[in-house]
């Protein structure tokens, strides 16, 4: 018997013996499906937090120098905690020692960063916002663009003038109905001059990026979000390409340990933060998830497994007589096993197709009904497929295998 005759008969049987195939195939159906959503859930919050969330917050192609981490994943313990509180501020002073430590083609931003109050006569009620300090070179480091106005200059930075770019929701909630450039802005007690509005930045888990002000940094409004004369949030640098970064980020290690005297043995206290390190947790976190997201399925496809092998050999047992037919037309025992392991193999295959139809249509729900973005893996649709499949070859060996082995003389006389 050819493979092909063994599938024609195969999808005979489950044709025939429909509510029965159905319950076969429930059991790799499930655990296809959850290993589907699982992993797509996994995946869409890879490349969410890859290239959303850290991608909006760090430039392409850039690390950052802090006092201390901006981003991180998880909860930090009280000891970590307490050593970032106890390091020293980043000063101004630190800007000439990072730009003097960096390779030809790199682009540098300063950069102080807070919440504030502002007001506008345009609006009922004042609001929280970010403010961002900045050198003119940010906009470029961050390809942010203006869709009414300009950004900031050289001569603004120069010169300390009181103007601002601002986001989305700004003009909305305060110059409702209004062209905002040109009108006064409120930053706390000191007054700005809208000059541009800044292109839309999205959101992410549901917090809109785009409730912020941007002033130069000399300004006074830097002195709202950093007390401290001379302190900065970070020195912000961008390199040509990806595979300078790695060079670029030790010899700034290098000199702000020199500059901060810190011997060999003595930990960092500063941070450089680039894309890789602020997903570190995250990688790790991911790899597990994926894991947990591929076994905990698979104790319903062994279930599955064993449903399969279970109605195999009811379908044996009903079947005996047939067997025995066959068997004494010239039907060899590599025929009779081949049939019943395709039978199974096909019954979990479709099973496992469905699954992933299934799993699809879970996790685009996910997607629809929370904030959690999904994206559906390749390799997860083929690794079920195949997984599926492998279910029933091996929970059909067992029933096909005494399929095979029925005497054709007893076969006949069974009922």
């Amino acid at each position: 018997m050819s493979i092909l005759e063994a599938f024609r008969l195969a999808l005979e049987q489950l044709r025939v013996q429909k509510l029965k195939s159905f319950f076969t195939l429930v059991g790799v159906m499930v655990g296809v499906t959850f290993l589907i959503a699982v992993v797509s859930v996994v995946e869409g919050m890879g490349n969410y937090m890859e290239h959303d969330l850290v991608g909006k917050l760090m430039a392409v192609n850039s690390f950052e120098v802090r006092s201390r981490p901006s981003i991180s994943v998880g909860d930090l313990d009280e000891m970590t905690r307490d050593a970032y509180r106890r390091r020293p501020r980043l000063m101004d002073s630190d800007t000439s020692t990072i730009i003097e430590a960096l390779p030809p083609g790199f682009k540098h931003a300063a950069l102080s960063a807070g919440n504030v109050t502002i007001s506008s006569k345009y609006a009922a009620r004042p609001k929280p916002v970010e403010l961002r300090s900045v050198t003119p070179s940010y906009f470029e480091m961050k390809n942010l663009s203006v869709t009414n106005g300009r950004v900031l200059t050289e001569q603004d930075d120069a010169m300390n003038t009181p103007v601002a770019v601002v986001g989305q929701d700004v003009v909305d909630h305060f110059f409702p109905g209004v062209d905002p450039v040109g009108r006064e802005l409120r930053i706390g007690p000191l007054s700005y001059t809208v000059v541009g509005v800044a292109e839309k930045q999205g959101s992410t888990f549901g917090f809109s990026l785009d409730k912020f002000v941007i002033v130069p940094y000399g300004s006074q409004a830097k002195n709202l979000t950093n007390r401290v004369r001379g302190e900065l949030d970070a020195v912000m640098v961008q390199g040509p390409n990806e595979q300078v970064l790695p060079d670029a980020q030790e010899q700034v290690r290098q000199a702000m340990r020199t500059r901060r005297k810190l011997h060999p043995g003595q930990d960092d206290n500063f941070s450089i933060e680039s894309q890789n390190s602020a997903l570190e947790f995250w990688n790790k976190l991911k790899g597990y998830l994926v894991v947990a997201g591929i076994v905990l399925p698979t104790v319903g496809l062994v279930v599955g497994a064993i449903v399969i092998m279970n109605i195999m050999l009811v379908a044996v047992a009903e079947r005996t007589r047939e067997i025995g037919i066959r068997k004494s037309l010239g039907a060899r025992r590599r025929d009779i096993l081949l049939q019943f392991l395709m039978e199974a193999a096909t019954l979990s295959t479709v099973g496992a197709a469905l699954g992933v139809l299934l799993g699809a249509l879970l996790a685009l729900l996910v997607s629809a009904a929370t904030p959690l973005p999904t994206s559906v893996a390749p390799w997860s649709v083929i690794v079920a497929v195949v997984v599926g499949a492998g279910v029933g070859i091996v929970a059909g060996v067992y029933p096909a295998s005494r399929a095979a082995l029925l005497d054709p003389i007893a076969a006949l006389r069974s009922d």
